[in-house]
């Protein structure tokens, strides 16, 4: 692993969110922005669907001129994806104290956007919709979901490293163990309870009965 980005993960002091739209280079006016993403959702409030929005709907919405739009971004998937990433909860800073914390965190970040997607229609609707809509499901994918996994896969790494998480499984599938059940509630099944604030450090420490290492065995000082 990187040591800077390592650095990045392990202080508290600059740790980074799961997951950031990246920054563009050119200053933008928040007014304007903000103006075009909330004519986005409005249009999707009053019956609209993704495949629906063009490029010049979407800015007589917002009152702006299509290059308004165009100076910010490429396309209208790249629009939508910044568009999901506002509706959906903040992304967290990761303590950087141990893996275990770090992953606590995480799997509550999953566990509240979860409880998102079920009570704001907006939010579903738009996730919904995106799997029609493969142009849009890809830069979704690529800027945010992969985002999300590098940082998954980069805590638990380091776990393994400081002796918190068994040696002998690939960390893609110790990632795949740790998240998995938070995941199934949050995004398949719809009817799981996701209420309890301590269902995320409920999960970690229950797997993680098994999947210690040895410098974090019972006994071992």
């Amino acid at each position: 692993m990187d040591t800077d980005r390592q650095a990045t993960l392990t202080a508290p002091a600059q740790a980074a969110p799961l997951c950031a739209v990246p920054r563009r280079g050119r200053p933008r006016s928040e007014a304007a922005e903000q103006a075009i993403c909330e004519a986005v959702e409005r249009l999707m409030t009053e019956g609209g669907s993704l495949a629906d929005l063009t490029i010049e709907g979407i800015a007589q919405a917002a009152g702006v001129g299509k290059a308004t739009i165009y100076r910010r971004w490429p396309n209208k998937e790249a629009l939508l994806v910044d568009v999901l990433v506002r509706l959906e909860e903040p992304e967290p800073l990761l303590p950087g104290t141990s893996a275990r914390d770090d992953l606590v965190v995480i799997l509550d970040f999953m566990r509240r956007r979860g409880l998102a997607k079920r009570s704001r229609w907006v939010l579903r609707v738009v996730l919904d919709q995106m799997h029609s809509m493969p142009a849009l499901k890809e830069v979704y994918y690529e800027q945010v979901v992969l985002r999300r996994r590098r940082a998954i896969h980069q805590v638990v790494a380091r776990g393994v490293a400081a002796g918190e998480f068994r040696a002998d499984l690939e960390v893609e599938l110790l990632a795949e163990m740790l998240i998995g059940p938070m995941l199934l509630r949050s995004v398949l099944w719809d009817d799981s309870p996701l209420d309890d604030p301590e269902l995320p450090a409920t999960i970690v420490d229950s797997l993680l009965d098994g999947l210690r290492g040895p410098a974090h065995s019972a006994g071992t000082v």
